[in-house]
């Protein structure tokens, strides 16, 4: 689960991490009251939406007047603002961010991450924050230094102090940037984050260390420990077939190919959608049903499915264990007949009562295209996808 930079800095604060002082806003009117609130003779209006990059595609703009705080606010407000992580589409802005201006001498970047190959936190920090830190990862990853976390201890004295030193911060700072890194630390701990990003952290002229910009991803499967993080969720920001899918247990995420899958397990479902790449197929999403999918599942992953105009075939991939062949069969019929399937339906059956599935699927007088094995099954997918 994402949420927006004002709700991640609302977090941080209480956990003692340093941000500009600002408002969210709905409207042009509440931009320019915000504004008034805050005083000052300079103002940043900032797009809220689940993505970075928004200050190089036109949704970070700086006021020097109230007139140019509505100017800014009407102008970024519901704009479908593009960004590199957007995709083409964009996503249309809904809500904005209006903060005082900072007097900003240097930026740095501080961000927490789970390392998969330790099974830590990882706390990374470089001199070289900003809009272009994904370029200084790729083409000078020694500026990016890192200490992994003890979860016994936590984030040490000792260790903030010494990569806050690394990322550049000066002596006189010191004693704030260890506060706020391990104030970043015990959010991300304490909130179950997947992801805790300040960028940029900044030095002002009054040597204060700001996070200027903040980014929280959290665990979806801790989540119940958490109500007030779930009220923040803004369904705007989402896929509409994902919430829909969520409503039913359906594990889904849209792609950008034209093949639809329906299999049970998460692996399975990768490998599906590997061995349709590999025949030259592209998937349209990833959906696993799960291992207790009823036909009403079924029904509904077929329909999600079907939103996507660019579907030009499906195919149903499942090993039958705790799920067995002839429920998922009797599920694809039924959905088959309900939503008057009008794209080609590739099927491959392996596992518990599989005879009795293929039996009912080709019983079904249903123009269901059966396959053999995973192979047979990708390659009929991506020659159906293709008219063939």
């Amino acid at each position: 689960m994402k949420i927006h930079e004002y709700q991640a800095k609302e977090i941080l604060r209480k956990y003692g991490v340093a941000t500009p002082r600002g408002f969210p806003c709905f409207s042009v009117d509440e931009a320019a009251e915000a504004a008034r609130k805050l005083g000052g003779t300079v103002w940043v209006v900032k797009a809220q939406i689940h993505a970075g990059g928004r200050g190089k595609g036109g949704g970070v703009k700086l006021a020097r007047s109230l007139d140019e705080v509505r100017v800014h606010a009407s102008r970024i407000l519901g704009m479908q603002l593009k960004t590199h992580q957007t995709g083409p589409e964009g996503q249309k802005v809904r809500r904005l961010l209006v903060e005082e201006g900072a007097n900003i001498t240097k930026e740095l970047y501080a961000g927490m991450v789970v390392d998969r190959g330790s099974q830590r936190v990882v706390l990374m920090a470089s001199s070289e924050g900003g809009m272009d830190i994904e370029e200084v990862a790729a083409k000078s990853p020694e500026k990016i230094h890192k200490v992994t976390v003890d979860p016994v201890t936590g984030l040490t004295t000792r260790d903030a102090e010494d990569i806050a030193r690394k990322a550049g911060v000066p002596e006189k700072a010191a004693a704030q940037a260890r506060a706020l890194l391990q104030g970043l630390y015990r959010v991300f701990d304490e909130t179950d984050a997947s992801l805790a990003e300040i960028n940029p952290l900044i030095l002002t002229g009054d040597d204060r260390v700001l996070a200027l910009d903040a980014k929280m991803n959290f665990d979806d499967n801790a989540l119940f420990r958490h109500p007030e993080i779930v009220a923040m969720r803004d369904l705007d920001e989402e896929d509409p077939a994902e919430i829909e899918a969520s409503k039913y247990d359906l594990s889904y995420i849209s792609l950008d190919g034209n093949i639809g899958c329906l299999v049970n397990g998460a692996g399975l479902a990768m490998a599906t959608m590997d061995i349709i790449k590999l025949y030259g197929g592209e998937p349209a999403n990833f959906l696993d049903v799960g291992g207790g999918a009823s036909t009403e599942k079924v029904t509904e992953a077929f329909k999600i499915m079907l939103r996507n105009p660019r579907l030009k075939a499906i195919l149903v991939n499942i090993f039958g264990g705790i799920m067995k062949c002839d429920v998922i069969a009797e599920g694809v019929v039924t959905a088959a007949r309900e939503v008057h399937l009008k794209v080609p339906l590739v099927v491959r059956l392996e596992g518990t009562n599989v005879g009795i599935g293929k039996k009912i699927l080709a019983e079904s007088r249903l123009p269901i295209i059966s396959a053999s094995n995973m192979a047979d099954a990708a390659q009929k997918a991506v020659g159906a996808a293709n008219g063939k």
